[in-house]
Order: structure tokens, then C-alpha cells, then sequence
């Protein structure tokens, strides 16, 4: 299959499951593999293409957006918005920066990715189940300490399949936020968590990149973006009606095959 053809989707792959709660690079990472597509220097290319999504979440959102900035200096609530945003960011970001080399060296691997889809749909199953208590209907109230534990849970989301706005909406929910807060905070969050990783890797891996890594760098990222964003408006309108138990049971299933594609070597 030519290259630029397995770019595009994976491409694809990444806007349809960077904003649901199954772990996008996962998906990357075994998409890749069935492609048997070679990628960019160490993982850069499943990591760049999220830059995408980050754009489809600020187009989308942009009324919102432009509100909070421009209230800032007049609003408390603006102010408050920012700040649970920076508090949210800091945990991942900070194991990320010390450890992403050995992430990606380590983890990045088939076996990692069906073993976190499988245990974290058990956490999505037993996350329904409890039903924590929707103390938070709405972003205005969201608290520091709650945006804390938000930006703690997201900490496990750099491990391949356990997936980053899982990890924030389940982490949200256990903090009592409500399903639907959970999931726009989530989004908003993935704005400077997505944003500066993929702009930090990218540097960090420029003089190992090829003039044709860049151009698949990009196409990556704009396919994503155009998937990303019916993936965000079909989401906020999926949280509106339904629990995530079907999430929880299609990454317990996706992990199973995952593992049986590499137990009969489909897949390494």
C-alpha cells in the first residue's frame, strides 16, 4: 500500500479516536502496525498528528475560547476557567517532559496497548456501575482540587491505550463532576496537554526527520483535524443520552483481538 495512502488512515484513525475514551495512540500504534507503515524517527509521527485534533477542539469551541480570554481582566469565572486549565495540565505534563523518551522506548508497543484497553474498560464498566455522585453540572463550578484530580488521572494516560480523555472524564466523574463537565473539560484540557507534547516532540526529533516525514507530518495532522471534529460534535451529543458502558465492552474486545493478533504473529 503507498505511504501516503496508509497516512491518510492513519490519519483517519487518529481524528475518529483522539476525543472518544479508547485511547488513540493505541489505536495508532496497532494501526501502524497492520499497515506495516515505518513511520517517523521514534514514534514522532503518532504523536505529531494529534496537532490536528488540537485545532479541530479550538475551531470548534472558538466562541467560547475568545469569551473566557477577553473576560480574563473583568470576570473571576474567566480567570477561574484558566486557572483549572493550568492546574489540569501540570501532572501530565510534567511526568511527560521528565519521561517521554522512555515512554515511547518502552511502551509504544502492541502488548502495552491491548493490556490497557482491557483494563481500563474494566474501569469504564466499573465506573458506570458505581455511578459516582454529579456534584458539578457545570465548568463555572469546577473547583481546583477537582481540576487537580482531573490533571492526576490524566498522569495514566501516557502509557499507550488507556487513553487521554478517558483517564480525564473518568477521573472527572470520581471528582463529581457530572458526564458531560467531565467531557468538555476534557476537551478544553486537551488544548495545551495535546498542543505543546506535539510541538515539544517534534522538536525534539527535527534533525532525525526527512523531508518526506514532513510532508506526511502534515497530511497526518489535517486529515486528523476534519475527523476530529465530527468526532467532537458526534461526542457531546453521545454524553448527552448514554453512559460509556459501550466503550467500556468495545476496548475490552479490542484488547482481546489485539492480543490474538499477536499471539498468531499478525502483529509484533
Amino acid at each position: 500500500m503507498p505511504e501516503f495512502i496508509q497516512v491518510i488512515l492513519l490519519g483517519i484513525v487518529e481524528g475518529l479516536t483522539e476525543f472518544l475514551p479508547i485511547s488513540s495512540t493505541g489505536h495508532l500504534i496497532v494501526a501502524s502496525a497492520l499497515l506495516n507503515f515505518q513511520g517517523t524517527a521514534g514514534g514522532t509521527f503518532e504523536i505529531f498528528i494529534q496537532f490536528g485534533a488540537v485545532i479541530a477542539v479550538i475551531i470548534y469551541f472558538r466562541n467560547t475560547l475568545i469569551d473566557q480570554l477577553k473576560a480574563v481582566g473583568d470576570k473571576a469565572s474567566a480567570r477561574k476557567f484558566w486557572a483549572n486549565l493550568a492546574i489540569a495540565f501540570v501532572p501530565a505534563a510534567a511526568i511527560g517532559f521528565i519521561f517521554s523518551s522512555k515512554i515511547k522506548e518502552l511502551l509504544f508497543s502492541p502488548v502495552v496497548v491491548a493490556i490497557s484497553l482491557i483494563v481500563g474498560g474494566i474501569i469504564f464498566l466499573i465506573t458506570e456501575r458505581v455511578k459516582p455522585a454529579a456534584k458539578t453540572s457545570t465548568l463555572a463550578d469546577i473547583t481546583p482540587r477537582q481540576a487537580l484530580w482531573v490533571g492526576l488521572a490524566q498522569i495514566t494516560a501516557l502509557i499507550p491505550g488507556v487513553s487521554r480523555s478517558g483517564s480525564t472524564i473518568v477521573g472527572g466523574m470520581f471528582a463529581g463532576l457530572s458526564r458531560s463537565v467531565a467531557t468538555e473539560f476534557s476537551f478544553y484540557l486537551a488544548i495545551p496537554v495535546l498542543g505543546l507534547a506535539t510541538l515539544y516532540d517534534l522538536v525534539k526529533s527535527l534533525d532525525q526527520l526527512q523531508s518526506g516525514d514532513l510532508v506526511n507530518l502534515a497530511v497526518g495532522a489535517v486529515v486528523s483535524g476534519i475527523v476530529a471534529w465530527i468526532s467532537i460534535r458526534w461526542l457531546l451529543n453521545f454524553v448527552a443520552h448514554n453512559t460509556f458502558v459501550a466503550f467500556g465492552y468495545y476496548r475490552i474486545l479490542a484488547g482481546v483481538v489485539i492480543l490474538l493478533l499477536i499471539a498468531s504473529q499478525t502483529i509484533k
